[in-house]
């Protein structure tokens, strides 16, 4: 059943998910050639606690750490670790506060030092793919119009759309109805109602869609050992149409990046 929010609970939303950003934008100062994700995982931990919030990761289903970090071949759900961060590298950082009884969760990839083009092409189509699907996010649409979105413009470069993994209503509970899945078929799926929050979250990979899981229960890897994007925004249908509670822009204050890409989901504008 999808749980529909109040203006003022959305509201609350927002203050978790720009908790959620303002800890990624810190990441992103942070982030480099030699660094550990386990030092990260401890800095966002204290900047998370540091702004009022909890870490929403921490404990989620046993999972033992702060955020899910995932480079490479890692699709989601990378557990942080002491092994340094290479140049070359590309890594999923995903991240989640809880305050005021309510979740903020999104994602965003980074580049570390100097990446191959091709692996660039694809954080950029994966990224540009989960604004093309949030503009399907919107009263008169259904769940998987949004997917179908995230899969035609994806797979139209050649990538794999990840089934296994979905996005995800949220709000209260980290993982609420309804499962926002990267593929579908249009006009398929629940309808969507004023009021709701999702966090839509494609997870595309280089190559095959076809991944498999660590013993460690949690990571999860391309069958095929290419790289993955992940990239995660938690949005709201609000007088009909999708407004971004969450930011990259903290991100791109940090590394010196100029977009607009978030204007037309916003009503007025963000100041950071």
């Amino acid at each position: 059943m999808i749980i529909v929010k109040s203006r003022e609970e959305i509201e609350l939303m927002r203050e978790s998910a720009l908790i959620v950003s303002k800890t990624l934008g810190m990441i992103a100062s942070e982030i480099k050639e030699g660094v550990t994700t386990l030092y990260l995982d401890k800095l966002a931990e204290e900047f998370i606690r540091d702004h009022g919030a909890e870490p929403s990761f921490l404990g989620l289903y046993g999972f033992p750490n702060s955020l899910c970090m995932s480079p490479n071949a890692q699709v989601v759900h990378g557990i942080p670790n002491n092994k340094p961060l290479e140049s070359g590298d590309v890594i999923s950082v995903d991240c989640g506060a809880y305050k005021n009884g309510y979740h903020g969760d999104h994602a965003y990839s980074f580049e570390i030092g100097e990446v191959a083009p091709e692996t660039k092409k694809l954080l950029q189509v994966t990224k540009e793919s989960l604004y093309v699907g949030i503009r399907e996010l919107k009263l008169g649409n259904r769940v998987e119009d949004v997917g179908n979105a995230i899969q035609r413009y994806t797979e139209a470069h050649g990538y794999g759309v990840v089934r296994e993994l979905v996005g995800h209503g949220v709000g209260q509970k980290m993982h609420e109805d309804p499962e926002m899945p990267n593929y579908g078929k249009k006009g398929k799926g629940k309808l969507f109602v004023e009021g709701m929050v999702v966090a839509i979250e494609p997870m595309i990979n280089m190559g095959t869609r076809n991944i498999k899981q660590l013993k460690d229960g949690w990571t999860i890897l391309t069958a095929d050992g290419k790289p993955s994007a992940h990239f995660e925004h938690d949005v709201a249908i609000i007088d009909g149409k999708p407004e971004i509670l969450s930011t990259f822009g903290y991100i791109y204050k940090a590394l010196g990046i100029v977009s607009n890409e978030e204007e037309e989901f916003r009503k007025t504008p963000l100041v950071l």
